[in-house]
């Protein structure tokens, strides 16, 4: 397939419709849940430290919010006295939340009302063995239930489960030929079983299958790969990027949107037809209409980019 120059996307700027109450802060992880609701993970009032250590209280606020995909109404929301650093989300089949945190070092499984279900790593404790994280920045859970972890800042690998938490395998090192990373920051699998992993400082894609065998890469002229997530359908992929000049002085993000076989079809950002602010875009996850809802942790605000018919 070539370039998609037909379809086309709006930024929708009445969407969402918070309450004064919520401050939102840094929405680092956005997913749709099974009542094809936008759950949006957020830090509050905790701010990344730029220097000194990782902060060790528990975010006060409520991190976890439920928005109707519609008219961007917060319909609930829980996760208060839960995180320190939260960082990735993910909803399963089963409509459970999975969420990493960057300050704990863990991997949290929580049921759709907020009931911890499962807990992976020691609280406050980095490692690199099969029972210990290094700042863990996602999630991605196959059709069998069984699970893999980007396993992220501190040690650049990604660890596979069963279903109930047990270790199995685990693939991945620093650096920047096939099958290393630096940062694997977004994670997630396609209808075939194979893994996609946003490479994040290494500007590109990784793709394995169900066992961390290298397949193929995807790079091209972006920047470094913040996130990476399939439509319902299967027959898109989306991207999101981050360009920044010497890490600080960021210059914008672009969606990208690909074709099965992982090319390029258009972008909507900072190099596309949206001429909006200056964003770093975080995460993203896509409806079953084709609309893309984006975190952008600069301006701390989530868009909704409506697909347009006509």
């Amino acid at each position: 397939m070539g370039s998609d120059r037909i379809t086309r996307y709006r930024l929708d700027t009445n969407w969402p419709s918070l309450p004064s109450s919520v401050k939102l802060g840094n929405p680092t992880g956005i997913a749709l849940d099974t009542n094809k609701n936008v759950v949006v993970l957020h830090r509050a009032d905790r701010k990344w430290p730029l220097f000194g250590p990782m902060p060790q209280d528990l975010i006060k606020q409520k991190t976890v919010l439920f928005i109707n995909k519609d008219n961007g109404k917060l319909l609930h929301s829980w996760g208060d006295q839960l995180f320190i650093m939260p960082h990735g989300l993910t909803v399963d089949r089963e409509n459970n939340l999975w969420i990493t945190d960057l300050g704990l070092h863990q991997v949290f499984k929580f049921s759709h009302e907020g009931r911890l279900l499962l807990q992976l790593g020691e609280a406050g404790v980095a490692g690199n063995d099969s029972a210990h994280f290094n700042m863990p920045t996602g999630v991605a859970v196959a059709d069998d239930g069984s699970f893999y972890v980007s396993d992220g800042y501190g040690n650049s690998r990604i660890l596979r489960f069963t279903a109930d938490g047990k270790y199995l395998s685990q693939w991945g090192t620093k650096g920047n030929q096939p099958g290393e990373f630096n940062i694997p920051h977004g994670i997630t699998i396609n209808n075939k079983g194979w893994v996609y992993v946003a490479d994040r400082e290494n500007n590109r894609i990784q793709v394995f299958n169900a066992v961390g065998t290298f397949i193929k890469q995807l790079s091209g002229n972006w920047g470094a790969v913040n996130s990476v997530d399939w439509d319902p359908t299967g027959l898109q992929m989306f991207a999101s990027d981050d360009v920044a000049f010497l890490k600080m002085k960021h210059r914008g993000s672009d969606i990208l949107v690909f074709d099965t076989d992982g090319k390029l079809q258009t972008r909507i950002g900072r190099s596309g037809f949206y001429k909006g602010p200056v964003t770093w875009y975080h995460d993203l996850a896509t409806d079953s209409e084709g609309n893309i809802y984006v975190g952008d942790i600069l301006g701390n605000t989530i868009q909704k980019f409506k697909k347009l018919t006509k």
